[in-house]
């Protein structure tokens, strides 16, 4: 009985449960690791040595091959020949991809990655980051353009030049496009031609070629994305769209959009303007945050600025988060973050964020002012809490 008994507790020890993990966890286990750790579970028993290969959502990136810091080149063709390995060698559907290449000029090396993908055309979500050289993009290969499965779409320092018979993506919903090299003339077809959009963001840290060709206004814009819920605009992309100024209220309201995120001037007068137009014609916001940034040296301060004091036409009945980026405290900051306050009944948390050149002693007296500040606050509960800039790690 003792020998039984003992047999039994051994049994009971040492169970085979990595093989016996239902397939969805191991998956979910497959999909949270790095794709070189992923493959070595292969090892871990005959159950393991096939998963990977039905993974659905793949992650690269330029550190999954090590050479000499002065061989770039060899790393760009062993990285895009590793990743068209574990294509090959993948068996099931693949439907999300992250390719991280931000330390690579990347060129034709990874244009028969796309291929291989646009010919399967399974892939819903796409994340390509580009080098982060400024004088380098990586020109998307007609192929991209056939990807008619995508439902998500996040390019970082492309050059985007679509084929004359692109007829746009029917399934996009989601656009982040990050330093993209692509004109306005460009945008505003792609944009047209993507009729299910809900969420686009635009981000620019230096000018491309935007402000080439046709002029792209806010309005036409808005235009090409009617069922928009989710829109940030930053860089120059602000400046261009908003050339020109805006009306004082949309013709058509944009009821749809909860989350504004703006990165502006306040010293240019059509950057307010057309802050306050699309503040104004979104009832329905939940979410708004505004990146404030320098004036050029050629930027002339106008004065003939919208009066943001003027709270009539404001309706913001569900805006429940407000924050300000960059902070210093200048009137027309000060005026917008009055108008929130006064017109968002269900606001519980503004958030000021102080730019970094924002020293303690100005910190102490912008918070004195604007506690003391008697403007009208329609939530009595929202919390005003200021932050200043994180610290750089040292390097």
């Amino acid at each position: 009985m003792a020998s039984q008994s003992s047999k039994m507790k051994v049994q009971c020890l040492n169970p085979d449960r990595i093989s016996s993990l239902p397939q969805d966890i191991t998956g979910n286990i497959l999909t949270r690791m790095p794709i070189r750790d992923a493959i070595r579970t292969s090892i871990l028993s005959r159950k393991w040595r096939s998963g990977w290969k039905s993974m659905t959502r793949l992650v690269f990136n330029d550190k999954m091959v090590t050479v000499p810091s002065n061989r770039q080149q060899l790393k760009k063709y062993k990285l895009a020949s590793a990743i068209l390995d574990v294509l090959l060698m993948h068996t099931g559907s693949i439907l999300q991809i992250t390719i991280d290449v931000v330390e690579l000029d990347v060129d034709s090396e990874f244009n028969q990655i796309i291929c291989y993908l646009s010919r399967h055309n399974h892939l819903q979500k796409l994340n390509f980051w580009g080098s982060l050289e400024k004088k380098h993009c990586y020109k998307l290969p007609s192929s991209f353009f056939s990807l008619q499965g995508l439902e998500f779409l996040g390019l970082h320092n492309c050059l985007f030049r679509p084929p004359i018979i692109f007829d746009g993506f029917s399934k996009l919903s989601t656009v982040h496009f990050a330093n993209v090299d692509i004109t306005s003339k460009t945008l505003q077809l792609f944009l047209s031609k993507c009729p299910l959009i809900t969420v686009l963001h635009l981000i620019c840290d230096y000018s491309r070629d935007f402000a080439t060709g046709n002029k792209f206004t806010f309005v036409e814009l808005l235009q090409c994305v009617p069922l928009i819920e989710n829109l940030v605009i930053k860089g120059p992309y602000m400046k261009h769209l908003s050339a020109g100024g805006m009306p004082h209220k949309l013709p058509t309201s944009l009821v749809q959009l909860k989350c504004l995120s703006l990165g502006m001037c306040y010293d240019e007068e059509y950057e307010v303007s057309s802050a306050l137009c699309l503040i104004r014609s979104s009832p329905n916001l939940e979410k708004v945050v505004l990146t404030g940034y320098d004036k050029s040296d050629t930027t002339q301060i106008s004065k003939n600025f919208p009066d943001i004091q003027d709270y009539s036409g404001f309706a913001l009945d569900h805006l429940e988060f407000f924050c300000m980026k960059w902070f210093t405290y200048e009137d027309r900051q000060v005026d917008f973050l009055k108008l929130i306050m006064a017109k968002s009944p269900m606001l519980k948390r503004a958030q000021i964020e102080l730019y970094e050149s924002v020293s303690l002693e100005e910190e102490n007296e912008l918070v004195r002012d604007l506690l003391q500040l008697p403007f009208p606050r329609a939530s009595l509960s929202a919390k005003l809490i200021f932050k200043r800039p994180e610290p750089e790690p040292a390097s």
